[in-house]
């Protein structure tokens, strides 16, 4: 449903999106993580036809949104970040009007008003000013704006944000309900949204592509985490010395302590860790902590942040 190539994002000399490209089929759930400033909002801006990039192609549905921007918007519900809507309009006059700009006929627009209500929970402040209303009844609004046309790709931008735990929850029920008929995108800094909703991830860091994977997947790997005084290019030999399909990844360096990721490929842990120990001792290096981890969402996203942390101390 949705193909992107090679995203690119320049303002001036800033560059907030390089390179980033990604696809989702129909039905999927995605959530797209990052911090603040990671460039979230700026691809999903892209995805929209909002904003054009600098280089690259989206195309939705085999529609590239460049060559036929209308054509590839009907198909594409949007919730932007800050929710935008007129607030000294009722909740019925706004989705009315969303309805009209949609493209949504006349006569099937009080259809579609009514399954927009209905799927957001709004009927009971149906006629109510939208000045009114809670910043959750105000993000029902935002999505019930997004799905009118029943749109086959639901993108929402921060949908949670400033939300209490119980408007949190009717979110999340209603964003795993609109998968029954929609590819679904979800923008977040909150890892506990992804792990709640998504069946994958997409990790931006920094305006780049870090990870895509699925959630499960990722409770799938295992390795063992070592932490040392060795750099990078001594421990991948000695490593890979003992074993060439091992392999070594940087996670994270703090006072010329280095902590490595090595990769089990089908060894035991168990069976690993005394050998990767005696390496280390054999090779006169300090044995700081060793340790096997299972992967899980948290543990890759500190990683993905911290070894980009540690990447500009060394450049500085």
């Amino acid at each position: 449903m949705i193909a992107a190539e090679s995203l690119t994002r320049k303002y001036g000399d800033f560059t907030a999106v390089s390179d980033v490209s990604f696809a989702i089929g129909s039905g999927e759930i995605v959530g797209l993580l990052g911090h603040n400033g990671a460039g979230k909002t700026t691809i999903m801006k892209m995805l929209t036809g909002y904003l054009e990039p600098t280089a690259g192609t989206v195309k939705i549905n085999s529609i590239n949104i460049e060559a036929e921007p209308e054509k590839a918007k009907s198909l594409i519900g949007y919730l932007p970040e800050n929710c935008p809507i007129y607030t000294d309009m009722t909740v019925i006059d706004f989705l009315d009007y969303a309805a009209e700009l949609r493209g949504v006929g006349e006569a099937d627009r009080p259809a579609a008003l009514r399954r927009a209500i209905e799927a957001t929970g709004l009927a009971e402040k149906a006629t109510a000013p939208i000045s009114s209303l809670s910043r959750g009844y105000r993000q029902r609004v935002g999505v019930a704006q997004a799905i009118l046309h029943k749109p086959k790709i639901v993108i929402l931008d921060e949908p949670t944000n400033g939300l209490d735990p119980s408007q949190i929850k009717h979110m999340r029920s209603l964003i795993k309900s609109l998968t029954e008929n929609a590819t679904v995108i979800l923008s977040t800094h909150i890892l506990q949204e992804v792990q709640a909703i998504c069946d994958r991830v997409i990790i931006v860091n920094r305006g780049k592509l870090a990870i895509d994977s699925k959630l499960a997947e990722l409770s799938l790997k295992q390795r063992i985490r070592l932490t040392t005084n060795g750099e990078l290019d001594r421990i991948s030999a000695i490593v890979n010395g003992h074993d060439s399909n091992l392999g070594v990844e940087a996670l994270a360096s703090d006072n010329g302590r280095h902590s490595y990721g090595i990769a089990i490929n089908g060894h035991n842990p168990s069976d690993l860790a005394p050998k990767i120990a005696r390496l280390i001792n054999d090779n006169g290096l300090d044995l700081i902590a060793l340790h096997p981890e299972h992967g899980d969402l948290e543990t890759v996203f500190a990683e993905i942040t911290s070894s980009e942390s540690s990447r500009e101390a060394a450049h500085a």
